[in-house]
């Protein structure tokens, strides 16, 4: 398969109409495609009472149904699909962990189109052919794996196909085989950390990685200049969720790192009130809902990704930015009437020099009320001796900033679980109703 081009795509700086004409004619052709092909889609339009042909300007894609991750479940395996089973080149699937499976295949136009996008994703955190990647996303169903390896290698770079796990190992590689760029989780990034700061004798600033490319977790502007500073590299955001495709949605431009780029020519973004579904202006907060423009295999229409955020102007490029992930829909919790994100969370931990960026929430119930309780790890076991301090300072800023009371329980180094991959950051332990 040929490299991808190091030359910018004309579509990345087109003029915005050049850019909605294109996404009116590659939405026309999803819809069509969609309601002839995939059952799901059929009736989902049928039921909704709208066709294709109602579709005759951008705007028009809000008279269409939103999908959410219940109808993928809905419809396990693959009666979402819109081409038949010898066309599907390969299936990817979510955990499965909170309910069915989502299934996602793709056909060899939509592996192709994926490489492509992922390619022109790390070519934008200033990634080339002359780099070495070493890839510590998880291979399997999980999109991460892949969706980074054939980009990687689409773009025309050496890749170190490692996955999750094995830190000891993947420190070795790093040291022996000095690769340039790394796309990994940031929580297990962490844990990779702290495992190259013992090789490295406190200090791992030095070690060859110069670009880290963090995704498939919402992580705060705080962890961003943690990882900076303590692996000497520049950190840039890698979006995407595997209904939509997978890793390389959006990407954060090395030149401005402010914002993921969307890569409007392939998915259309909206905002939404998550509680009403209506369409929010641009610049505003809400849920994150996309539209497929280009996937074959699996058309998306509306997609609820739980996501919240707001979208931006283009900088580096013409299409639009996506803020920082705050949190999930789904994710937040509500302590005593207050909305909560571990995100929030992570900020005010982040700012004290003690503590350890490792942490877990855990909301319990205390009587009738429901409370968080805040497990830390501090930096040094020797901070253990101040522990009345800093948690007073941490309850204090929490309380002043995000308005909640909370436990909090310091634990020595190493005392919160490490991840593989994606971090489990809430636990909750309220009594099941």
């Amino acid at each position: 398969m040929n490299k991808y081009s190091n030359t910018l795509d004309a579509i990345e700086t087109a003029s915005v109409e050049e850019l909605r004409e294109l996404q009116f004619r590659r939405m026309k052709w999803t819809l069509e495609h969609a309601y002839k092909n995939s059952p799901m889609y059929t009736k989902k339009f049928d039921e909704a009472g709208v066709h294709p042909s109602d579709f005759k300007c951008l705007e028009d894609i809000n008279k269409f149904p939103y999908t959410t991750k219940q109808d993928l479940r809905d419809n396990y395996p693959f009666n979402s699909f819109a081409v038949p089973m010898e066309d599907v080149a390969r299936i990817h699937a979510s955990s499965g962990t909170t309910g069915q499976p989502t299934v996602v295949g793709y056909t060899q136009n939509d592996i192709d189109t994926w490489a492509n996008i992922v390619a022109r994703s790390i070519r934008a955190a200033g990634g080339s052919a002359k780099d070495l990647i070493h890839i510590s996303y998880g291979y399997g169903l999980f999109t991460g794996g892949l969706g980074a390896h054939y980009g990687a290698e689409r773009l025309g770079a050496a890749v170190i196909p490692m996955s999750g796990g094995q830190t000891e190992k993947q420190v070795q590689l790093i040291e022996d085989f000095k690769p340039t760029i790394i796309m990994v989780t940031p929580s297990y990034c962490l844990n990779l950390l702290d495992k190259l700061e013992e090789h490295y004798g406190g200090d791992a600033s030095g070690c060859s990685l110069k670009v880290g490319i963090f995704g498939a977790e919402p992580w705060s502007n705080e962890m961003r200049k943690e990882i900076e500073r303590r692996l000497g590299i520049v950190a840039l955001d890698i979006y995407g969720l595997s209904e939509v495709m997978g890793p390389g949605v959006a990407m954060e431009c090395a030149e401005t790192k402010d914002g993921p780029t969307i890569w409007e020519d392939h998915f259309y973004p909206e905002i939404i009130d998550p509680v009403t579904g209506n369409v929010m202006p641009d610049g505003e907060h809400g849920e994150l809902v996309f539209t497929s423009l280009t996937k074959e295999a699996l058309p998306i229409i509306r997609y609820r990704t739980r996501d919240l955020t707001r979208l931006l102007p283009g900088t580096a490029r013409t299409m639009r930015r996506m803020d920082k992930i705050t949190g999930r829909s789904d994710d937040m919790l509500i302590i005593r009437g207050v909305n909560v994100f571990p995100s929030q969370i992570e900020e005010q931990i982040l700012q004290i020099e003690e503590l350890s960026p490792h942490y877990q929430l855990e909301v319990i119930r205390k009587g009738n009320l429901d409370h968080l309780v805040v497990l830390l790890e501090a930096k040094d076991n020797v901070y253990l001796d101040q522990s009345e301090m800093i948690t007073k300072r941490l309850q204090h800023q929490i309380k002043s900033m995000i308005g909640i009371s909370t436990t909090i329980d310091l634990l020595p180094v190493n005392g919160i679980p490490r991840s593989d991959g994606k971090a489990v950051r809430v636990r909750d332990l309220r009594p099941k109703e």
